[in-house]
């Protein structure tokens, strides 16, 4: 309910808007020189009716970046996976690093325009497509609170990017992967010379297309041995590589969650492993945190990407293979051979893969 104070000969309301959920301080609008008190009365009632319709835009001196840090943690509440929050983090501090303590109120449209069109000739189309995102998500809160009124965000399309031929050049040669003479070759080094592991971590990542994350997520209760299948449900989130600090999180997409069929080579290999596993097992009983990860260090816990991406490093320098292959090139490998095997791109989902 509206207050009214008469000052000196003329009359002011004061109407009780709530509590800022940023500062948790008091919210109250007032507003003076009304020459009577049915007057101040009208006007006050024309706010409540406004902030009881949602259509009060308040002046508030808010920052963007008290704004945006406070709206990161309702985000990371919502539900989300830790990955995506600390994406939107990333994306957000492009924002704070212009508009930090300008008033998210002042904000415009123009000025989103330039710093999206300026970002826009520092970065790739995919990370530019995350900041717009952030930014939508950051503006359309700030409007439903009543901080803003027009949404600058609203109607701005991110331009497209024109590819030279150098563009085009360089996004090939990116593509990098295996040729099957070469894979036989790093595989028989492997062999010969890998470290604990190296032999089956890069045979299934060659002849399965599994991303690294998910390889280092599986278990042994993921192996059918018995209808040759992997089961893909999970994949391991560890940014940090620190050994205790991982996450199993869902898989990329929905579509990410699979069955796949691998050939009788890949199930004896993991039999093998499995029997030098608990070998392990019981040589380190007092140590070993036994979570059922396939691909374990000695001491159980899941074996970390950067591991796996310096022994990879070793391996290929091994074997005098000089492009700059990385865990997810053996993705492109796998398709690599499909294709060379006579499997048509369409019928890869259908012949590797069943979802239940």
């Amino acid at each position: 309910m509206a207050k009214f104070k008469k000052r000196g000969k003329t009359w002011t309301y004061y109407v009780y808007l709530g509590i800022d959920p940023l500062t948790k301080k008091r919210i109250e609008l007032s507003k003076g020189g009304f020459k009577t008190e049915k007057e101040a009365k009208a006007a006050a009632r024309i706010v409540e009716l406004q902030k009881d319709n949602g259509s009060l835009i308040r002046e508030t001196n808010i920052s963007f970046e008290l704004f945006a840090k406070d709206w990161l943690k309702s985000y990371s509440c919502s539900g989300v996976k830790v990955s995506s929050v600390r994406a939107r983090e990333k994306e957000m501090k492009h924002f704070i690093k212009v508009w930090g303590p300008y008033p998210i109120s002042k904000i415009t449209k123009k000025m989103y325009e330039e710093l999206i069109l300026e970002l826009n000739e520092q970065y790739s189309k995919n990370y530019m497509d995350g900041i717009h995102a952030c930014g939508r998500m950051l503006f359309k809160k700030a409007v439903i609170q009543g901080l803003m009124k027009i949404n600058p965000t609203e109607d701005f399309k991110m331009p497209k990017k024109q590819l030279s031929v150098e563009d085009l050049e360089k996004e090939e040669e990116s593509i990098l992967f295996l040729e099957k003479e070469e894979l036989a070759s790093f595989l028989k080094i492997a062999h010969s010379e890998g470290l604990e592991m190296d032999t089956m971590v890069f045979s299934v990542l060659s002849y399965t297309g599994l991303r690294i994350g998910e390889l280092l997520a599986l278990k042994w209760t993921d192996f059918n041995e018995n209808q040759g299948t992997i089961r893909i449900t999970k994949t391991i989130y560890n940014p940090t590589n620190h050994i205790e600090k991982y996450q199993l999180l869902t898989p990329k997409t929905k579509g990410s969650v699979r069955t796949i069929r691998i050939d009788d080579m890949l199930v004896s290999m993991l039999k093998k492993h499995k029997a030098r596993q608990n070998e392990i097992k019981l040589k380190n009983r007092l140590v070993y945190q036994d979570n059922g990860f396939i691909f374990a260090r000695e001491d159980g816990h899941p074996q970390l990407r950067k591991v796996v991406e310096t022994r990879l490093k070793r391996l290929l320098k091994k074997a005098g293979i000089e492009k700059n292959i990385t865990p997810h090139s053996f993705r492109h490998t796998h398709t690599s051979l499909l294709i060379e095997a006579g499997v048509g791109i369409k019928r890869f989902k259908a012949v590797r893969t069943h979802r239940y």
